[in-house]
């Protein structure tokens, strides 16, 4: 029995509870909904994670792809969320069976169609195959400048490429891997091909990471590697070490004999800190990259040469980002000298500095190793990836169907031609000398010698067997010479004149390199009677027919520095803008185009050559003469034949004849000329125009020239022969035969008081030439 006490006391006991019980139910409440909100932005966190939370090896784990209007982050993204599973793909992306593409691969004519790039864009927030796909496009093409162009109708498709094999052997399915091509499949109205040439420059390739080779039963070779936030030195010491077992003289200089430096060249001592005399036969790197205009404090001067010859004397000087990484990384590689023009010339000594540059070719020729900054833009610029944070790394991986794929990096050609050095012409010949070559590009560093291309992504260390493939030899960034003189400068002088220089007067040289090259492999004999005005002058038959950049104007170049006359118009490096090297065929298109062809010269008409020298002498030049001319049945004769006989070497100007003028025999005939109707003047400078003979009424097409578009050029020119020339896709209509050296290559001209000028370059028909009665001159070319 409960007392009136004890009820009381209940009572009281039942308010305590009660109140107990409410304000517990209160702190429940605030529990509960302090846990709702740190689960919400546990949840942001998470999907915000690569932008707030970096993993310690700069790999975030699980983001959606950024969209346009968002920056680009810096991290290499693994997405492993939902990895075995097909929830993270689309419809179109969950029927593929990636394990059997990657296994069996797929023809180009079996290609998968993925839809087209504007769902494919949309599903990238969910579908994990068409994030990758997107990735690339928004990180490459720029979309936001072609907004004319129809994503919709523009469809993707898929199909697979071998990557090669580097074992033995070579037909077994075992050892070969296969890449992803994502390739256009429809493109309406050409829009994509007009407007958009990023796809052929950026293909859109997915690899396999290595990790996953061994479910296919591979070995690693060729498959994809996970890139680091710092260049792995041992990887790139163990591509030299391939490089030099492998391929033996095939990566020697390229004279391929046995050459020393100059007892006056110096190197960086990368220990002692210390510009010095380069100890005979040292081995030693050497560094390729752009000053930019970052000023002269960090140059080797007459004032400081002293004190940087002695140890340590480099170490109080503030060095450009480049340059002092460079140091680093050849202090790393366990290398002690190196080669930098700005330290190891002195900078306001021209004695000095004209002696060092004529060296060039002997300082990068016999480098152990060139280092070449592409991914800096200024001497200023951290050497990418070779300290922690001095690189963007762009490898996005996605985990499908248990597969870890990602997007590869630009292969080694597409990553030089988005850079800054490669637009610089100083930058060719230390390239192109090198025997071997690490690049340090933004994304990733790669390897290139005469025979092999390693790079960071791409796992293909292994013993080179003369049968072995693979396609990173397919990106060469340089080849340097080829087997025969007239290819290598040709070429040289093609892919040099398409950069730029900072002073216009250095065009000649920042090419002594090369040409100093080219003269000792080819055995071209002295080098001021081999090249002047950066002309190969025994073979000038060949190097006279080159070709303004149909797309450049027509404009001579400024004089160099106390020059009293500009260089002569016949020497390519007295123009500025980009020179090629062409073929006949060029004469037989309707409309200009850059493409270049190969140079033909049946047979040499002209000879002997004399040049006047910068002495004001006329020396004879040694011109190679060239006869491959073969007379059909009953042909005698050629229709034309060159002058022979005395040269008068002198032109009644009453003033000297300019260095660099041309004197020989030749014959100039008259013709009219005008432009060939169906081309587009908007984007050229230089057009087709038919010759036209005078002799008859109306005047009849006897050939073609490439000619400048501005200024106005008058209806008629005067022409002078060079060479006999033929193409096999010219032919007599009646008889269907080949006009075999029936062409000869004339040069067009202008006249002023006895002397020549170039203005073009075409070909005419000899029977044409011939008709024309053209009259014997000695030309004076200026």
């Amino acid at each position: 029995m409960i007392t009136p006490c004890d009820h009381e006391a209940l009572k009281a006991q039942s308010k305590t509870l009660r109140q107990v019980s409410s304000y517990g139910l209160a702190f429940i409440t605030v529990i509960g909904a302090a846990l709702v909100v740190w689960v919400f932005w546990l949840s942001v966190i998470r999907t915000c994670k690569p932008k707030t939370n970096i993993a310690s090896n700069r790999t975030s784990e699980s983001a959606p792809l950024l969209n346009p209007a968002q920056p680009q982050t810096d991290l290499q993204r693994d997405h492993t969320a939902a990895s075995d599973s097909d929830t993270s793909l689309c419809s179109v992306c969950a029927n593929l069976d990636f394990h059997k593409i990657f296994l069996d691969g797929i023809p180009l004519k079996e290609e998968i169609p993925l839809g087209s790039l504007s769902s494919i864009l949309e599903k990238s927030y969910q579908c994990s195959f068409c994030r990758l796909i997107s990735f690339h496009v928004r990180r490459t093409w720029r979309l936001d400048e072609f907004p004319h162009v129809s994503l919709l109708e523009t469809v993707f498709g898929l199909y697979s490429k071998n990557c090669g094999c580097l074992r033995e052997p070579f037909y077994q399915s075992t050892f070969r891997c296969y890449r992803l091509h994502i390739v256009r499949m429809k493109d309406p109205g050409g829009l994509w091909k007009r407007h958009l040439d990023f796809w052929e420059k950026n293909p859109l390739i997915i690899h396999l990471l290595q990790e996953d080779a061994f479910k296919f039963g591979r070995p690693a070779d060729l498959h994809g590697r996970r890139v680091k936030d710092t260049v792995d030195i041992g990887l790139a010491r163990k591509w030299i070490s391939l490089c030099r077992r492998n391929h033996g003289d095939k990566c020697g200089n390229v004279w391929k004999t046995d050459r020393k430096l100059p007892e006056f060249v110096r190197v960086v001592d990368v220990v002692s800190m210390a510009v010095v005399p380069a100890p005979s036969g040292c081995r030693y790197l050497a560094l390729s990259y752009v000053w930019g205009n970052i000023g002269a404090d960090y140059w080797t001067t007459r004032d400081n040469i002293v004190e940087r010859s002695t140890p340590g004397g480099l170490s109080a000087s503030t060095l450009p980002e480049t340059i002092s990484d460079s140091i680093l990384f050849v202090r790393n590689f366990g290398e002690r000298y190196l080669w930098i023009d700005a330290l190891c010339i002195i900078q306001d000594d021209s004695v000095d500095k004209y002696t060092q540059l004529r060296a060039m070719d002997l300082v990068y020729g016999l480098s152990h190793l060139t280092i070449i900054a592409a991914g800096c833009t200024t001497a200023q610029d951290p050497l990418p990836g070779c300290r922690p944070r001095t690189r963007t790394l762009q490898q996005h991986i996605e985990v499908i169907q248990g597969l870890h794929l990602y997007v590869a990096a630009p292969r080694l050609s597409e990553a030089l031609a988005q850079s800054t050095w490669n637009t610089r012409c100083w930058t060719y010949q230390e390239s192109a000398l090198s025997c071997r070559r690490i690049y340090f590009t933004g994304p990733q560093v790669y390897f290139e010698c005469q025979c092999d291309i390693f790079c960071e992504d791409i796992a293909a260390e292994n013993k080179c067997h003369p049968s072995s493939y693979n396609f990173l030899r397919s990106s060469f960034g340089e080849s340097f010479p080829h087997l025969d003189a007239i290819p290598s400068y040709t070429g040289a002088v093609d892919r040099y004149t398409r950069r730029h220089l900072t002073v216009e007067s250095d065009i000649v040289d920042a090419f002594t390199g090369v040409t100093n090259a080219l003269a000792m492999a080819f055995e071209l004999g002295d080098l001021a009677r081999a090249f002047q005005y950066g002309m190969m002058l025994p073979e000038m038959h060949f190097t006279l027919l080159w070709q303004h950049n149909p797309r450049t104007p027509r404009a001579r170049r400024l004089l160099p520095e106390g020059g009293s006359s500009p260089w002569p118009s016949w020497a390519w490096a007295a123009w500025r803008g980009g020179i090629l090297y062409r073929g006949v065929d060029v004469y037989l298109r309707t409309q200009m185009a850059n493409s270049s062809s190969q140079l033909s010269v049946q047979e040499t008409l002209v000879d002997p050559w004399y040049i006047v020298d910068h002495n004001g002498n006329t020396v004879q030049l040694d011109v190679r003469q060239v006869s491959w001319v073969f007379l059909r049945a009953k042909e005698k004769k050629r229709a034309y034949s060159a002058p022979r006989g005395p040269i008068e070497l002198t032109l009644d100007i009453h003033r000297p004849l300019e260095p660099g003028t041309l004197i020989f025999t030749t014959t100039c005939s008259h013709f009219g000329v005008t432009r060939r109707g169906g081309e587009e003047s908007s984007t050229f400078f230089h057009g087709l125009f038919d010759i036209l003979s005078t002799a008859s009424f109306p005047p009849i097409w006897v050939g073609t020239a490439v000619l400048p578009l501005e200024p106005a050029l008058p209806s008629y020119l005067d022409f002078i022969v060079l060479s006999r020339t033929s193409s096999h896709s010219v032919y007599d209509e009646e008889t269907l035969r080949n006009y075999d050296g029936c062409l000869l290559n004339v040069m067009a001209v202008s006249q002023d008081e006895g002397l020549m000028e170039r203005v073009g370059l075409g070909v005419i028909h000899e029977a044409a030439w011939v008709a024309s009665r053209p009259e014997e001159k000695v030309v004076f070319l200026r």
